[in-house]
This record gives structure tokens, sequence and C-alpha cells, in this order.
């Protein structure tokens, strides 16, 4: 009878030293759960720019190649070999934005979602188009309703831009089914996306059979980027490329035609961009810091740039300019 109560109080002392051990691990594993949600957040945190494709607009192999460019894609097509398109991702705002609405949509936007850790089936929180050809729109039919039937998805143009989806089928469906809905846009003018994220309207000369042309400047928290993945020629424009490449930490420019000898079977003068020969010839005074900002995108199924085993591609690095790759991701 008398070592009941030491029994007893070994048994509230054993219960006592739970309790503290108990305590202790759930302050340890609250104390990793806020250190796994503080990793989490910083994660989060960003503001990105992706390439989602480098072609031209019809694609590689491109319908109708004979050619050795094309030859063994028919079979082996490559995965890389996207119709051009850049992502912005800002990761704290949970937005996602697409540059371009390319045949290549279906696949550019779920890259996009898988960099912004977002569900697939998703929808960009807008999308901005350059001009209607073909490239550079057509995507847009894979919000119609016989695909993925989207409700609202914003899509921002220039004002001939808009009128030309607005008055012509199928694209009119699109508005009238409310799969986008058309936001304006103007040249020079900021259109803030998010807190972190803004980006300006830029005219740039092209052939304009159905809608004005434009490139994009845009401005994350720490850095900058240009994109004119088409153009005539540079000096056609009122304005000083070199001057925007030096605003810059990034410019993403047309190289559709590494020479004007690779389409030998078309007029060039009918559909003109500046060689990448010339434009190498025009930046080649720039400093070495300037001309690693160049990064030429927008290749012709016909351009040597394509493949990094090229004489061309090799003069392009070696001549200190910078040759876009997809999937390369770029911290805004």
């Amino acid at each position: 009878m008398k070592t009941w109560p030491i029994i007893r109080l070994f048994r509230y002392g054993a219960a006592i030293v739970l309790i503290l051990a108990w305590s202790c691990k759930e302050n340890k594993t609250e104390e990793r759960g806020n250190l796994n949600k503080s990793r989490t957040t910083e994660a989060d945190k960003g503001v990105k720019l992706v390439i989602l494709g480098t072609v031209q607009d019809a694609g590689s192999p491109q319908l109708g190649c004979k050619k050795s460019c094309c030859a063994d894609l028919y079979n082996k097509p490559d995965p890389a070999r996207k119709v051009v398109s850049l992502g912005l991702v800002d990761k704290e705002a949970r937005k996602r934005f697409l540059l371009e609405a390319t045949p290549d949509i279906t696949s550019q936007l779920h890259n996009l979602n898988r960099i912004a850790n977002t569900s697939v089936d998703q929808m960009p929180d807008g999308v901005f188009l350059t001009h209607a050809h073909i490239g550079h729109y057509t995507g847009l039919m894979y919000f119609g309703k016989e695909a993925v039937n989207a409700f609202e998805v914003p899509v921002y143009a220039m004002p001939r831009m808009i009128d030309f989806l607005k008055n012509n089928g199928p694209w009119d469906q699109l508005v009238k089914q409310k799969n986008i809905v058309l936001k304006g846009i103007s040249g020079d003018t900021i259109k803030r996306l998010t807190p972190s994220l803004s980006i300006v309207t830029v005219s740039v000369p092209h052939r304009d059979e159905y809608s004005e042309t434009v490139g994009y400047r845009i401005k994350g928290p720490a850095k900058k980027a240009l994109f004119i993945p088409d153009i005539d020629k540079w000096s056609r424009w009122e304005r000083d490329i070199a001057t925007l490449i030096a605003e810059v930490d990034y410019a993403f420019l047309d190289a559709t035609f590494f020479n004007g000898e690779e389409l030998n079977t078309r007029d060039l003068s009918q559909i003109p961009h500046p060689f990448v020969v010339e434009s190498m010839t025009l930046f080649n005074s720039l400093p070495p810091a300037q001309k690693q900002k160049i990064y030429f995108i927008h290749f012709n199924h016909t351009n040597p740039l394509l493949s990094p085993e090229s004489k061309e591609y090799k003069k392009v690095i070696s001549n200190g300019f910078r040759v876009a790759e997809f999937g390369e991701e770029f911290e805004l």
C-alpha cells in the first residue's frame, strides 16, 4: 500500500515527459512547416520570360518542302521546333501571359503552365498579338467550341487587328461565343499586367495586309526585354534599333532569313525581313555587352541557325551574338 503513491507519481511523471516531448515535436514540426512554407513562398516569387517557340509562322518542316533541311523532320519531328512565341510568368501574382497565339499553342500553354506550377487546364491571363500573319494569331482557334471552349480569354491587339477578328470568320465566332474578349492596345502605351510586370506596344513597319504590326517592350521588377519577331528592314523604321537595344537587357529580334540565298524559290522583295548577315553588320560596332543582349529569333525552316552544328550558327556566336533556344528562361 505504501508503494502506491510512488507508482502513481512515476506514472504522472512519465505522462508529463510524454506531453513535453509531444509538445516539442509539434513545435519542431510547426517550425519545419513554417520553413517549408517560407521556402515555397520564395520559390513562388519572381517574374520570368520563357521562349516557347523560335520558328517562322509555317513551322519546320514546312508544307511541301523538298529541301534537305526538311527531309529527316517529316519522320522524326524535332519537339523543340515550335512557332515563335514568348511566355511571361509572374509567380507571386499567379499570372501567365502569352505573346502570340501560334498553331503550337496547345503545347506552348502546357509548358507555360508547367513553369508557373499551374494546373494544365488553366487558360492564360492574357494573349498579346503582334499582327495578322498566320503563325501569330491562328492559335486562337483552339479557344473555340471545337476545342477547349474557353470563356473570355483576354486577347490584346491593335485596332485593325481587333476589327479583323471581329468581322471575319471563324474568328468572329470566338468573340460572339465569348471564348475570347478583345482588349484594345495602342502604340507606345504602357499596359500594367501585375504590380511587377508591364508591357509597352511598339509599332513596326511590316506587310500589313490585314492588321498593324507591333513588337513589345517588357518590363519586370529588375530587367527589361524587347520582342520584335517581324519587321521589314531596320532601315525602314523611324526608330533607332540600337537605342532600343541599349535600353533593355534582352532583345529578341527578327532573324527569319540568314541571307538572301537560302530561299531560292521565292521573291524575297515580297517578303522582306532583315537578313541575319545584315543585322550583324548593323550591330557590329556595338560594344560586346550590347551584342550579348541580342537573341536572334523567328527562323524560317531554311535558316541554318536552326542547327547549332551549322557554320552560320557558329559564326553568329563567334561574332558575339546569341541564338534564341526553345525552353530558355530569363529572369525579369
